[in-house]
């Protein structure tokens, strides 16, 4: 027979301060491992933010300088022309596979002969339209008299306007993502203008 008495056994204060110790801390290590898993399901604030539109301040930028921002994992070349990059484009149509920007690379509001929406800011995606590479900004003439963007990867050339030269295996111009401009001194880029009645 044992030599145990009732009086060893735990009471049942002491059970019920154990249960709930224990599932206290069941439930606290089960809500870590949780964290994580349930935090996955919602995209980051990095993630949110590639889509949404990006502000550019146009002071920054000199004439005859580019800037290069990002949208949506995209390269956006700003531009801020010269009367001399603007003066060319009259002389280049001949060497140019779509002058006009026939194509659907730009929204309406830059279909026009800068394919812009203020003639001395040219605002595209830098990806080049044959295999997504990213053209180089030519200010100034090289040995060949070039100037523009060019894609060292196959050879492609853009004028000032984003618009590519004949002979060359991009087969669109460069396109032109929604924007508009809030004042005289900040771009939105991934948003267009909102029609007011």
């Amino acid at each position: 027979m044992s030599n145990e008495s009732f009086d060893d056994a735990p009471s049942d204060g002491r059970r019920s301060f154990l249960t709930g110790t224990t599932c206290a801390l069941f439930t606290a290590g089960g809500a870590g491992l949780m964290t994580p898993y349930v935090k996955s399901w919602s995209p980051s604030a990095r993630a949110m933010a590639a889509g949404a539109p990006i502000s550019i301040d146009l002071t920054k930028i000199s004439e005859g300088e580019m800037v290069v921002e990002e949208w949506r994992g995209r390269p956006i070349y700003v531009l801020k022309r010269s009367r001399e990059m603007l003066e060319s484009f009259e002389s280049l149509d001949e060497q140019l596979r779509n002058p006009s920007s026939e194509d659907d690379q730009q929204p309406v509001y830059a279909k026009n002969d800068n394919r812009s929406i203020k003639p001395e800011f040219l605002v595209v995606e830098g990806l080049c339209t044959h295999l997504g590479c990213t053209p180089k900004f030519r200010p100034n003439k090289n040995e060949e008299g070039f100037t523009g963007f060019f894609c060292p990867c196959h050879g492609s050339k853009f004028d000032f306007a984003g618009r590519v030269y004949k002979g060359v295996p991009a087969p669109t111009n460069l396109k032109v993502p929604p924007h508009h401009y809030v004042d005289d001194n900040t771009l939105i880029v991934g948003a267009e203008k909102e029609e007011t009645a």
